[in-house]
């Protein structure tokens, strides 16, 4: 049987890297203690944000093996670093994946099609993974890079039923194509997390798991206080996503190198440098916007009584 995945908030993990340009695992291990404290109910690891397109193979599985480790049983983590394109070293991938432990095996929805010639070839990839590993878990992610490629409807519906699917990060940034997903797969063992901060409230009323994006990394516990209000506080949750949707304008800023910054400001200790993105372009200006970010948290947590 699929294990049951915890609604709320999943941060989509950075990699704070040392000064020789190597994973810093002892700043990975504070990163997984402060997505706890700020009340996460998982970790996505080894994902776009986690630079998984620059990692080698084994440093992604380091990666995931120190999520594992720090994490100690205390939230879920699931994983992808699905990013080969032959079909060994992609089955590779995911056989070294599960043994660093993590609870699911993310596959990038580009990775089943990668030439784009439509949803039979997509699904036949897709079951050849998932008769192949019948004892795993899988997630899917419709990662952007190198292209989005978006899941069908019916794919979803096919796979939440067979209990083949446990975890979508969505990035179709559709509110009604979000609530047809939904409905698709209500009462299978199959979370929806929207990864879209202007639409992530919209799709968790509609019986969406929650938030699973890049601004996870900045605020998590106000997306936290959203989700847990939806019903109780449900006009002040909604204000809280508006601001929310306002300080995700931030993604577009040299992110993940933002993210780093944000942390070297808030208590984990971590170098700003990327392997994505020039750290040097995060100019004066662009760190005045994180510390601003920073202060309009506090004063909203104050509101809120966080």
């Amino acid at each position: 049987m699929p294990f049951a995945i915890h609604g709320g908030v999943w941060p989509t993990m950075i990699t704070p890297y040392t000064d020789d340009n190597k994973p810093d695992f002892k700043a990975i291990a504070a990163l997984c203690d402060w997505y706890i404290d700020k009340g996460c109910s998982g970790i996505f690891a080894v994902c776009q944000s986690s630079e998984m397109f620059f990692l080698s193979e084994a440093e992604k599985t380091d990666i995931a093996k120190a999520v594992v480790d720090a994490v100690g049983g205390r939230i879920q983590v699931v994983a992808s670093g699905h990013t080969a394109e032959d079909k060994a070293t992609q089955l590779r991938e995911i056989e070294n994946m599960m043994k660093t432990g993590v609870d699911a095996y993310v596959l990038v929805s580009n990775r089943l099609d990668q030439k784009n010639e439509g949803e039979a070839v997509f699904e036949a990839n897709a079951t050849e993974i998932f008769d192949r590993y019948p004892e795993v878990d899988f997630g899917i992610y419709e990662c952007p890079v190198p292209w989005k490629r978006l899941v069908s409807t019916e794919f979803l519906r096919k796979a939440g039923r067979e209990g083949r699917m446990v975890f979508l990060k969505d990035t179709c940034c559709d509110a009604d194509l979000l609530r047809e997903r939904l409905a698709a797969v209500e009462g299978t063992p199959l979370k929806i997390f929207n990864a879209n901060a202007a639409s992530w409230f919209d799709s968790t009323v509609h019986g969406g798991a929650g938030y699973n994006g890049v601004m996870a990394n900045f605020h998590p516990d106000l997306y936290k206080w959203a989700y847990d209000h939806l019903e109780d506080q449900t006009e002040k949750a909604r204000l809280v996503a508006d601001f929310l949707t306002l300080a995700a304008a931030l993604e577009m800023r040299l992110y993940p190198v933002s993210a780093k910054y944000y942390h070297s400001l808030v208590g984990v200790p971590m170098g700003i440098s990327s392997r994505s993105s020039d750290a040097a372009k995060l100019d004066k200006n662009a760190r005045a916007e994180v510390e601003a970010l920073i202060s309009m948290e506090r004063e909203l947590r104050r509101a809120l009584g966080i």
